[in-house]
């Protein structure tokens, strides 16, 4: 895996009111981490868009705090009314008309009430949707633009358009029946499900994960609206106390007393090749200066496509990577990012590194194919693989973020363990894939040593039994009614 990393800046040179230093005004002209990387071709692409890059200077002392990068918009967005009008809010809610969420539906609530989106304050209306769909960002009213590459729209069929009719409320049911929230001041408009698939995910192609269950059954309209959420969202899952919102992130960071905050997203198990490239980033932002760097590990918590690990697996077999010190538990938060999966690689990748923005995470690793997948009916990858942190390094609303590359891990096949990839002696280094992981587990062999740390493996292969298990027993049950 190819890993970038992207920075904002400390507070002292960012304010709302203000035009943001350059990043490199914080880096020490001798700085290993970045000269060593100078070579590399798309720092070319960083000096084009900000020639300040290459003068390096650094302040001999300052002061810093973890929430020290603004989210979008100067202003973090909550949107769970206060316990004194709940009541008062669920009565209004229950004389208007209603719009019933699906799962994923209710994850974008989540998303938006926490403030993953922010400025976004509810579902898009068509003026928001069209910016997202066509340029990837919103404009706000100052002039300025933060970046939004994913439309954030739910979607309701003509009967529900009909029960709406001109009220400019509506109230949100979730799966299991409950009023959850309200939409205000609603705007409905046209769902163009070919135009909005091909636009995000650049085909039509059939087997998309996200489109198949979540946009063709869809209607065919979309209402956007102000959004009001009653209570914060809870899966009831036993893992809520591991969704941190991005004011309880930020707040964590603070009591951390962390000067630098790097976000790290997967939706794998964490294999000795990530906390090789975590560690090493910690170690190089100490090399920078920093006194106190802390990694935000965020697994994804959203819907995922059928062949991923399960969410509840990962985040027990991530804990055993703390438990066995691959990890340093003082230095690691780890929490779960609530988004659904959409699998639309260079589009979506820019969705990822923005709610970590407004999360307060000043740095943001960024792998090889971020976000990416298969093609669904060819045997290729759908996106090219280098596409993703390209478009990182020019997305518009981002533009305060930098990169710095790093190397690729492997597997050392004379080590025996993930090291960083030798071009010298190519041969002798293995690249293990998700897929090739989730193979070993299914399979039952076992990965070279080394690969992951074994309390973690066990987490996988006992999942994969379970499987194989339930497998077994259903196919008995078939047998035994067919006879």
């Amino acid at each position: 895996m190819s890993l970038l990393i992207r920075s904002s800046y400390v507070s002292q040179f960012h304010t709302r009111n203000s035009k943001p230093s350059s990043f490199s005004d914080q880096i020490p002209s001798k700085s290993p981490f970045f000269s060593s990387f100078n070579h590399n071709p798309l720092i070319n692409l960083v000096y084009k868009r900000n020639p300040r890059m290459q003068s390096l200077s650094f302040p001999s002392s300052m002061t810093v705090k973890s929430s020290l990068i603004d989210p979008d918009g100067g202003e973090l967005v909550e949107l769970v009314v206060p316990d004194s009008e709940i009541e008062l809010k669920k009565k209004e809610a229950e004389s208007m008309p209603k719009v019933k969420l699906t799962k994923i539906d209710l994850e974008w609530v989540h998303v938006i009430s926490e403030g993953w989106a922010s400025p976004l304050k509810g579902f898009m209306r068509e003026d928001e949707y069209l910016q997202s769909l066509h340029f990837n960002s919103l404009r706000l009213k100052d002039g300025s633009l933060v970046n939004m590459s994913l439309p954030i729209v739910l979607a309701i069929d003509d009967q529900t358009k009909e029960q709406i009719g001109v009220s400019k409320n509506v109230a949100l049911v979730s799966p299991q029946g409950d009023i959850v929230g309200s939409l205000r001041s609603v705007e409905i408009y046209k769902h163009n499900k070919e135009e909005r698939i091909a636009r995000t995910w650049g085909t039509t192609s059939p087997g998309l994960p996200y489109v198949e269950e979540q946009i063709t059954p869809s209607g065919n309209w979309l209402i956007g609206g102000d959004l009001e959420v009653f209570q914060p969202v809870k899966y009831n899952d036993g893992l809520d106390h591991y969704r941190l919102s991005p004011k309880q992130l930020r707040k964590e960071f603070d009591n951390r007393k962390a000067d630098a905050v790097f976000a790290f997203q997967l939706r794998n198990p964490v294999h000795n090749g990530h906390a090789l490239l975590m560690n090493d980033t910690r170690k190089r932002l100490l090399e920078m200066g920093y006194k106190n760097p802390i990694l935000l590990l965020h697994p994804l918590g959203g819907f995922t496509k059928a062949d991923d690990v399960p969410l509840d697996v990962r985040m027990e077999q991530h804990s055993k990577v703390l438990e066995d010190g691959v990890l340093d538990p003082e230095t690691t938060i780890v929490s779960i990012f609530p988004s659904p999966m959409h699998y639309a690689g260079p589009t979506e990748v820019q969705w990822h590194a923005k709610a970590r923005i407004n999360a307060g995470a000043n740095f943001y690793i960024v792998g090889r194919d971020p976000a990416g997948m298969g093609h669904p009916t060819e045997k290729r990858d759908l996106y090219d693989p280098d596409h993703g942190k390209k478009v990182l390094s020019m997305a518009p609303g981002l533009e305060k973020l930098n990169i710095l590359p790093f190397r690729v891990a492997a597997y050392d096949t004379v080590e025996k363990k993930m090291a960083f990839f030798d071009p010298t002696r190519a041969k002798e280094f293995l690249f293990i894939s998700g897929t090739k992981m989730r193979t070993y587990a299914r399979t039952g062999e076992s990965p070279p040593d080394g690969f992951m740390c074994p309390s973690g493996w066990n987490v996988l292969v006992k999942y994969y039994e379970s499987l194989q298990e339930s497998d077994d027993s259903s196919k008995q049950q078939q047998a035994v009614v067919s006879a």
